[in-house]
């Protein structure tokens, strides 16, 4: 009975430090909560807000039809048309943007996915900041602390590795090994892997904004700085994920369209 009680006492004696740590830890954790910032509902690329099945975007008609010329230079500016392209990369652009028209992609990956019609939710914890489109294509941005992986210690991904930090109400992302982004989406820049893009992404009243640099040697003549702008759906109420059973899209050379269905004989 002696030593039952010694035993139970020194238990409760090693189990009182662990839990008072357990204690500390979880409200750390819920101050670190409380300093992250807050983007709730769904964001869209301010440019491409609206846009049809067909991939026909108010703002562009409203472009044409008022000469607005910044709308065109700012629609869905990641796509690369105003990069600073050096030899390479003008060789690259001028081969995927002869075999864009039609083709068809699996989603929008990195860099596009941050500046397109599909809608971003954005989940925030101390440790992680993750970025999802109904595309099913999900960012892993890890603001635990760590530092970049070494090179040999990474591969190629259509989202690359990212690591971040917050400076106030700023998350700062770099992001490296990004696989060809034009292989996996035609209408994307043809930067190699060797690209590291740095993202400084803030919110600013009811518009988020990023800005962007992106530095490839191989592609860009020198570093290239864009400005991409999101603004609330509010036709949204949740994420819809996208299951990809029923793929009609075509083109009439111009825009998207949707194929029939093939019949059976």
């Amino acid at each position: 009975m002696r030593w039952t009680a010694f035993a139970a006492l020194a238990l409760s004696s090693l189990a009182a430090p662990a839990c008072a740590q357990s204690d500390e830890a979880q409200e750390a954790r819920i101050e670190a909560f409380s300093e992250i910032p807050y983007w709730p509902g769904y964001w869209v690329s301010e440019y491409t807000i609206g846009t049809t099945i067909g991939g026909a975007a108010p703002a562009l008609q409203e472009a044409r039809e008022s000469g607005n010329t910044e709308v065109f230079r700012n629609f869905m500016a990641l796509n690369g048309g105003a990069a600073p392209w050096n030899e390479e990369g003008r060789r690259r652009m001028a081969e995927v943007r002869a075999a864009a028209r039609g083709r068809k992609a699996d989603g929008w990956g990195f860099p596009m996915m941050m500046n397109a019609a599909t809608p971003l939710v954005f989940v925030f914890s101390p440790e992680m900041v993750i970025i999802a489109n109904s595309y099913n294509e999900v960012r892993y941005i890890y603001t635990d602390g760590r530092p970049m992986p070494d090179e040999l210690d990474m591969w190629p991904t259509v989202y690359g590795t990212s690591v971040g930090h917050w400076e106030g109400d700023t998350l700062v992302v770099e992001t490296r090994m990004v696989s060809t982004p034009s292989d996996y989406f035609h209408s994307a820049p043809a930067f190699s892997e060797d690209a590291v893009y740095e993202e400084r992404l803030r919110l600013e009243g009811d518009r988020l904004v990023g800005e962007y640099t992106i530095t490839d040697p191989t592609t860009l003549s020198e570093p290239w700085q864009v400005t991409v702008g999101w603004l609330r759906d509010e036709g949204f109420d949740r994420m819809i994920q996208i299951d990809w059973d029923n793929d009609r899209t075509g083109s009439d050379g111009e825009y998207n369209t949707i194929e029939a269905e093939a019949q059976e004989d």
